[in-house]
């Protein structure tokens, strides 16, 4: 059984390689953020007249610092996300733990 499942793990992340190859090879990429395409939209929308009510407080310097610190925040999210499941796994299994026992006499 456990050799199923590392030959169908290996079988999908090759899939998704190859089809990631493909797909950056084949066509011209120009990644952006959804702020741009919404305010692109909404100009549209409004014909050019809206003004935004609310402007940042920071501006960073560079467009990398903002890739930056939008990977920091995201990373610090995994973690906290990461955290709470792995805690209530635990606590799941030590419940579990504790009612085997019970059943078995040992506690």
């Amino acid at each position: 059984m456990k050799i199923k499942l590392e030959l169908l793990t290996l079988g999908v992340i090759v899939l998704f390689i190859a089809a990631f190859a493909y797909v950056s090879s084949t066509q011209n990429h120009e990644w952006g953020g959804a702020d741009s395409q919404a305010e692109d939209v909404i100009s549209d929308l409004t014909g050019g007249t809206y003004i935004p009510w609310f402007s940042s407080i920071y501006h960073p310097p560079s467009g990398e610092i903002e890739s930056l610190l939008f990977a920091l925040q995201a990373a610090i999210g995994s973690l906290i996300i990461g955290y709470f499941l792995g805690y209530y796994r635990a606590l799941a299994k030590i419940k579990a733990d504790n009612a085997a026992w019970k059943r078995e006499g040992k506690v």
